[in-house]
């Protein structure tokens, strides 16, 4: 008689019998009929003791599962557990108990309602099985809102691996993995992904901001508005700074004089906001003149100051900061008339396609604080509005290279955007801004912000440390997924957390070249068969460095210069 109730066990996909549950993981002793780590079932090809497959335990109507972490042999483990045993050659898989479901008829339709956790615990005894590929599906594709598609399931058949972009933007999500991995392709797919879901909502306008250091994701976004300083589309001019920020770029952290040269600096800022705002706070982004401020240290300098006179100190580094042609979209001086709307509404730009931030031509020594000024900007205009405009509004921060901007450690330089990307983490939720954090180096992201986010997409780490601190912050207990990390194929992933159905290793999509960001990889065979630089090349990258500048015109007026001057 043919079975049609399919919580019913199928004996061809049994593999073994449970012998130890350790609170969410057991241990099941192989069937020594299984001569191949594989069996056919339906003209379906099932590995056994794959990592991250998933296996099924049945309790009548109700089914735990669990995901393969680790195949071994019994005589290996009482050697790790210290304990003398006769010759053993029983394999055993360990796997970690991960959620359950119950099978339900409605109108003599089958469905299995899955959910996370586990409330009924399978016994020593209890046989294990595969679980069918169709039956993935119930677990994998669960009904949720608006919905993308990330990839599929690597070991389901091709069933596609599903989040929801609401949890997946609004709650932050990160993005790790090793240089080499995919992470900037499984980036660039997850945003192509939400700009173009199935089906697409009418008048979708997501709003993205992406933070690029290496101006590597122009490439892959034909439309998308980019701000750089290489052609001066990207503008923060130092009034936008806060008093911290301000304190960072004039004096940094480390000066011994640092409590009296804030404090010249406090009053003087805070006059010179209030002329043009009586209202105004020493955080306000009021515009005020450089020459003003320093023209406010000189009249509080005392008679017969030292050169090392806090005064003098601040009056020097401002010199000094105004004389850098790097930084002329930061220090262009103040002119009148101007004010906060041109600057903020390049970069919260509404539209329908992306705002790159290019980052790459930014000095480092400012790099902390024009990231923290952008997210700060980003957080403030949120706080400002009201609840009905945050809801139509919200907006996705991409942090690429985070550990630059949120290190885990006391970097001066990085200490403003610690603070601001650490509020977006903390806070940023309820103000609809979502947080991407993207990182080849997890081990030096600051804590508070990694353990804010609620969704993993991990591809391959190959440093001990790295994939030590996945295992410390994973969640569903499944900590044991990370001994794979090492192993993963390019673009393949670990996918875990609120916007995964359940945690699974998956393969994202894949993307055509031109969506893709651009590779920083050189090809050592294609660039050693060609033709060597030239002089006329050799003499235009040297223009190009002494102009601190990749425009063409820059070139031509070095040959008006005399071609060795520096641009001032």
């Amino acid at each position: 008689m043919t079975k049609t109730r399919p919580y019913e066990p199928v004996d061809n996909l049994s593999i073994g019998q449970i012998y130890e549950v350790d609170g969410n993981q057991i241990r099941i002793e192989l069937d020594a009929k299984l001569n191949e780590l594989s069996v056919v079932y339906a003209g379906e090809v099932y590995s056994v003791g794959q990592f991250g497959s998933i296996i099924q335990i049945p309790i009548g109507r109700h089914v735990v599962f669990a995901m393969v972490t680790r195949l071994t042999m019994k005589n290996e483990i009482a050697e790790e557990n210290g304990t003398v045993q006769p010759k053993e050659d029983s394999r055993i898989i360990i796997a970690d108990l991960f959620g359950e479901g119950v099978w339900e008829s409605d109108s003599g339709e089958w469905k299995l309602k899955f959910e996370r956790g586990v409330s009924k615990y399978p016994l020593p005894l209890q046989i294990a099985y595969i679980t069918q590929k169709p039956k993935l599906a119930h677990i994998y594709q669960k009904d949720q809102g608006q919905r993308i598609k990330l990839g599929s399931y690597v070991g389901s058949g091709g069933v596609g691996c599903f989040a929801d972009i609401s949890t997946l933007a609004g709650k932050h999500t990160a993005i790790l993995g090793s240089t080499g991995s995919g992470k900037s392709a499984t980036t660039a797919a997850i945003i192509h992904a939400i700009l173009n879901p199935e089906p697409k909502p009418e008048a979708w306008s997501p709003q993205i901001i992406i933070l690029d250091p290496h101006g590597e994701y122009k490439k892959a976004f034909d439309d998308a508005v980019i701000l750089s300083t290489d052609d001066g589309s990207l503008s923060l001019p130092y009034w936008l700074l806060n008093f911290q920020e301000t304190i960072d770029l004039l004096i940094g952290k480390t000066e011994f004089v640092a409590t009296s040269q804030t404090n010249i600096i406090k009053e003087s800022l805070q006059t010179l906001r209030t002329q043009h705002l009586p209202k105004a706070t020493i955080d306000s982004p009021v515009p005020y003149k450089m020459s003003g401020l320093r023209a406010a240290v000189e009249a509080k300098k005392p008679p017969q100051a030292s050169k090392q006179d806090s005064h003098n100190s601040i009056i020097d580094k401002i010199n000094v900061l105004l004389r850098d042609s790097r930084l002329n979209f930061l220090m262009r001086d103040c002119e009148e008339g101007d004010t906060l709307t041109p600057v903020v509404s390049p970069i919260l730009q509404i539209s329908n396609t992306p705002v790159i931030i290019d980052l790459s031509g930014v000095p480092d020594e400012v790099a902390g604080i024009c990231s923290s000024a952008i997210a700060r900007t980003l957080f403030n205009s949120k706080i400002w509005q009201t609840p009905e405009e945050r809801k139509r509004n919200p907006i996705l921060l991409v942090c690429e290279e985070a550990h630059r901007y949120v290190p885990n450690r006391g970097e001066a330089q990085y200490g403003a955007a610690q603070e601001a990307i650490q509020r977006i983490a903390k806070e940023g939720r309820k103000y609809g801004v979502g947080l991407f954090l993207v990182s080849q180096r997890p081990s030096e992201i600051d804590q508070t912000v990694l353990s804010q986010c609620n969704s993993w997409i991990v591809l391959r780490l190959t440093n001990e440390e790295d994939r030590n601190k996945v295992a410390s912050i994973l969640p569903d207990s499944l900590s044991g997924l990370t001994k794979m990390l090492s192993g993963l194929r390019n673009r393949e992933a670990i996918f875990a957390g609120l916007a995964s159905n359940i945690p699974a290793r998956i393969r994202i999509s894949d993307l055509e070249e031109t969506k893709v960001p651009a590779s920083n990889d050189i090809d050592y065979v294609a660039g050693w068969s060609g033709a060597l630089i030239s002089e006329d090349d050799l003499k235009s990258i040297i223009k190009r460095w002494q102009h601190q500048s990749m425009d063409k015109e820059d070139e031509g007026e070095g040959d008006r210069n005399g071609g060795n001057q520096p641009q001032q």
